[in-house]
């Protein structure tokens, strides 16, 4: 029983000691409401004694700094933008219609040509002898015809045979103009001014009817070709300006005109195909080369040009902040031309509207704001306090 009596002593003694340490913890008032039997309040935070407000000048609650641009009417020019090839204004590659041995070769690579020079001769020994074996059969036959009339202008012969002798002719002369036409063949020359490409033959080959044998093309005036959605069919004409920028020549911009508007919509990819030509007195462009188009449209003044920076966009909608008595005011936008880093608000806007385009901290709209930069309103400078 004693030993019981001193294990309920030390357990009371242990009790008191974690009930006076939890009391030290608490305020006053908070040891008043355990003794009656209440919870305790929370203990309010320590306050600040370094004299710094909690709020920062970046917070919500305060005015946040932002760059605006006034709106101001511009005249802009609506264009499409477009992708495509440069093509040459005729562009062939040269091909016998015959087989035959290369004899010779009258051009140089690269080297410019005019229309009818020799480009290709093929061996024409063959043909030759057949031109002039026809020629000499027509010479005979003409004589015969010229004996045969004067024979039957005195009753020495029939009709019929100077029938036949006027037939002779004729065939003839046909044989003569086919001999003609297989040796013209036997010579390829160029079928346009313009500049030949790399040869694919030597003197001595034999080629056979339809081998590639040199390109030739003209470059004095290129064509592009390019494509634009269907949406857009209305807008364009023959005519319009086109310009052209290309990787290959950076820096410089060629100025054409659409040429031919092909009258029949891609069923595939729902698209437009366009041609326009261009000058390239420089040469400096080729065909094949990569294309940037652009084709003007139409051009009207009273735009609001705006920053791209200024625009947020949210899902498929626009909208911009505009500044209205130091608050920002969301506005939702309908975006126009694009150009130059700089998008049209076609909705909403007016002119004189102050737009936010720097200010990543405005959140919500009606958020106070201060407008620092070019935008900022003119304040008088203040004068440093005299001394006394």
């Amino acid at each position: 029983m004693q030993k019981r009596s001193v294990t309920w002593v030390a357990i009371g003694g242990l009790v008191a000691v974690a009930v006076a340490a939890y009391l030290l913890q608490r305020t006053p008032g908070d040891v008043v409401a355990i003794a009656n039997g209440k919870a305790p309040t929370p203990s309010a935070p320590a306050a600040r004694t370094d004299n710094k407000s909690a709020k920062g000048p970046g917070s919500l609650a305060g005015p946040v700094p932002v760059e605006v641009i006034e709106l101001k009417p511009q005249r802009v020019v609506e264009e499409l933008q477009a992708v495509g090839t440069l093509r040459s204004n005729q562009s062939v590659v040269l091909r016998p219609e015959v087989t035959g041995r290369v004899a010779t070769i009258g051009f140089r690579d690269g080297q410019f040509v005019k229309q009818g020079q020799l480009l290709i001769g093929l061996d024409a020994a063959l043909n030759e002898a057949e031109v002039a074996q026809a020629k000499a059969e027509l010479e005979l036959a003409n004589a015969n015809l010229k004996r045969t009339a004067d024979l039957a202008s005195k009753s020495f012969v029939s009709s019929s045979a100077q029938d036949t002798a006027e037939s002779n002719v004729t065939v003839l002369a046909a044989k003569l103009q086919l001999a003609q036409a297989r040796l013209a063949k036997m010579r390829i020359v160029a079928p346009f001014d313009g500049v030949v490409g790399l040869r694919a033959v030597s003197i001595g080959d034999v080629v056979k009817d339809g081998t590639d044998l040199v390109n030739i093309e003209d470059v004095r005036s290129l064509k592009v070709d390019f494509r634009l959605p269907e949406r857009i069919f209305t807008q364009l004409k023959v005519g319009q300006p086109v310009e052209v920028t290309t990787d290959a020549v950076p820096g410089s911009r060629y100025s054409g005109r659409v040429d031919a508007i092909n009258p029949r919509i891609d069923p595939a990819g729902r698209s437009l195909e366009v041609r326009a030509a261009l000058p390239n007195a420089d040469g400096r462009m080729r065909p094949g080369m990569f294309a940037r188009v652009r084709v003007t449209v139409g051009d009207r003044a009273g735009a609001l040009m705006v920053p791209e920076e200024a625009i947020v966009p949210q899902g498929d909608s626009f909208f911009v902040f505009r500044v209205v008595d130091d608050r920002a005011q969301r506005v939702p936008v309908r975006l126009g031309v694009r150009r130059d880093g700089r998008v049209e608000l076609m909705d909403n806007v007016k002119p004189n509207d102050r737009i936010v385009t720097a200010g990543v901290r405005v959140q919500r709209d009606g958020q106070p704001v201060r407008v620092v930069g070019e935008g900022a309103p003119a304040t008088a400078s203040s004068q440093p306090a005299e001394r006394k």
